[in-house]
Formats: C-alpha cells, sequence, structure tokens
C-alpha cells in the first residue's frame, strides 16, 4: 500500500495546485490513500464546507486539521458534517468532531489521529496520554498520525516514544519541509514537517509585507495568502510504502515540487 500525505494546503493556491497536480502524482506513484491537512485551504486560515467538498471532489480521502480548524463559524457550528475532516484529538474536549478515525482501505483497517503539540500553541492535553488512551483499545492494521506542532524537538521526541506502536507520524503546521524523512529504528516512518501546499513566494504562504511589518515594526498587520503575478506554488508531502503481508513500512520518500504553476 502507498499512503500520499499532503502538507498544510494553503488558500486558493493550494487547492488549485491540489487541482492541477493530484490526480497525476496518484497515478505516477501508484497512490492507495490520500491523506491530507487542510486547515488552511480557506483563505490562509479554517477551511469551509465549500472547500471541503472541493477537495474531496479532487480525491482527499482524509483530512487532518489543527489549531485553526474552528476558525470559522460553519466548522464551529457543524463540523460533523465535515465527515473525512477530523481535529486534534487532545483538544479541548468539548469540541464537536472526531480526532481518531478508522477506515477500510485494500482490505486493511486503517487508523489516523490527528494531535496537536503543546510547545508554543493553544491549551491542550498531554498527546502522549491522549494517544496512549487510543493504543489501547486500537486494532488497526496501519495507524497514522498527524502532529501539529511548532516545536521540533517536541514532534522528534513524541515520534521516537510511540516508535513500533504506530506505523508512521508525520508533522505539520511549520509550512517548511524538513529533511530528515526516515524510519525510526526500522519500524515507524517520520518526518519532522510535511511542509506546504501553496504559494512558493509568500512567507509560510502568507503575503510578504504583513509578516514583515509584524516581525519589524511590531504593529498589526491582516495576514493574507500570497498570490503573485507569475502564480508559483509548490507542492509538499511524502509517500509511505507498507508492505500489504507485514503491514510494516519498507519505504518513505519525501515530493517537493517546486515553481508549479496554478
Amino acid at each position: 500500500m502507498k499512503i500520499l500525505a499532503i502538507g498544510d494546503i494553503f488558500g486558493k493556491t493550494g487547492r488549485q495546485i491540489i487541482k492541477n497536480y493530484l490526480s497525476q502524482l496518484k497515478k505516477e506513484y501508484q497512490i492507495d490513500l490520500v491523506v491530507a491537512n487542510v486547515e488552511n485551504a480557506t483563505h490562509g486560515k479554517g477551511i469551509s464546507f465549500q472547500h471541503y467538498q472541493e477537495l474531496e471532489k479532487c480525491g482527499i480521502e482524509i483530512m487532518t486539521s489543527g489549531n485553526h480548524v474552528f476558525d470559522l463559524e460553519e466548522t464551529q457550528k457543524d463540523i460533523n458534517k465535515f465527515s473525512k475532516l477530523i481535529r486534534p484529538l487532545n483538544s479541548n474536549p468539548y469540541h464537536e468532531g472526531k480526532g481518531s478515525i478508522i477506515t477500510e482501505w485494500k482490505n486493511k483497517k486503517v487508523r489516523i489521529t490527528n494531535l496537536i503539540g503543546r510547545t508554543f500553541m493553544p491549551p491542550a492535553e498531554n498527546p502522549y496520554f491522549v494517544l496512549e488512551k487510543v493504543l489501547e483499545k486500537d486494532n488497526s492494521d496501519i495507524h497514522l498520525v498527524d502532529f501539529h506542532a511548532e516545536a521540533t524537538a517536541e514532534k522528534i521526541a513524541f515520534a521516537w516514544y510511540f516508535v513500533g506502536k504506530i506505523t508512521a507520524l508525520w508533522g505539520t503546521h511549520t509550512h517548511v519541509q524538513t529533511a530528515d524523512e526516515r524510519i525510526l529504528a526500522d519500524k515507524t516512518a517520520f518526518i519532522t514537517d510535511l511542509g506546504m501546499t501553496g504559494p512558493s513566494e509568500g512567507i509560510i504562504g502568507a503575503k510578504r509585507e504583513a509578516i514583515i511589518r509584524r516581525a519589524k515594526d511590531g504593529l498589526p498587520a491582516k495576514i493574507i495568502p500570497h498570490e503573485d503575478k507569475e502564480n508559483k506554488g509548490q507542492f509538499n508531502g511524502i509517500i509511505i510504502e507498507i508492505d500489504d503481508n507485514t503491514n510494516k513500512v519498507i519505504n518513505i520518500q519525501r515530493i517537493n515540487l517546486k515553481n508549479l504553476k496554478w
């Protein structure tokens, strides 16, 4: 089985790149299942139901999220109608929606769990405790984890603690792809951050001027997606290959496509 995990889809550029390139990549790499982080799909923050449906039609089977999942009121009111979207399992327990689901794929039980880190992030329950509770009753063949976190060390430590207990863990949130993809102890596929699918010439997807104004002048500035005249975009993610007989990871490949027209 081959699984494609796509880094944070950012704004209109990200959605259009998915429309233009996902089908081609699925055929080229013979992908069986597509998982993508979509919490920035609508104008860079949150995801609307319209854009959820748009990405679903493009061939994304499971959508993960993070600290921006509830930025839009329609998601707050009825996240359960977004049937393929999950939110961080260890976020506020009063939040609606699921944080871990099992889907049947190629006669395999595939679990996808979404968690959020605690360093430089909104308050959340201890992700170690929460994932251990899931594992106590888990009967899946393959378990994939999207750990939406800021700190590099937090993601690496978390992955090493659960080596051999989960199939793969990838980090999201920073929008900057790391070059450390590997199979930890020959058991668990890992990368610190998938990166971002969206505008390549902005600052983590946003217009440069606003980010620089905040950093340099310390003044408020509205953050909006960067859309340049040349329509340059990028597609970030990883492909994980799993042995159909043993359910063990046999390969992890980083995808970093640049200068894409959308």
